[in-house]
């Protein structure tokens, strides 16, 4: 499960720079924690860009909505 959900993040990347392997790991639990509560995509889009405003200092990153349907795919098939 945490290396789906960091993988996703790694393809994601947000900053666009080579970032190392461990650049979104403080995201990979709390991401799990708004999966297990039941959050659906677009509110995990919604916590995504606040998350990235508040701790890398990103606007409105491009592919929030689709990295987050793709942390939900993950986690769902983690589940199976």
């Amino acid at each position: 499960m945490e290396r789906g959900i960091r993988s996703v993040l790694l393809e994601w990347d947000p900053i666009g720079a080579e970032t190392p392997d461990d650049e979104y790991d403080c995201l990979i639990w709390p991401v799990v924690r708004r999966l297990e509560s039941g959050a659906d995509a677009p509110e995990l889009a919604a916590w995504l860009r606040e998350e990235m405003a508040a701790h890398f200092g990103l606007d409105s990153p491009p592919g929030t909505e689709e990295a987050a349907e793709r942390l939900r795919a993950a986690w769902v098939s983690a589940q199976r």
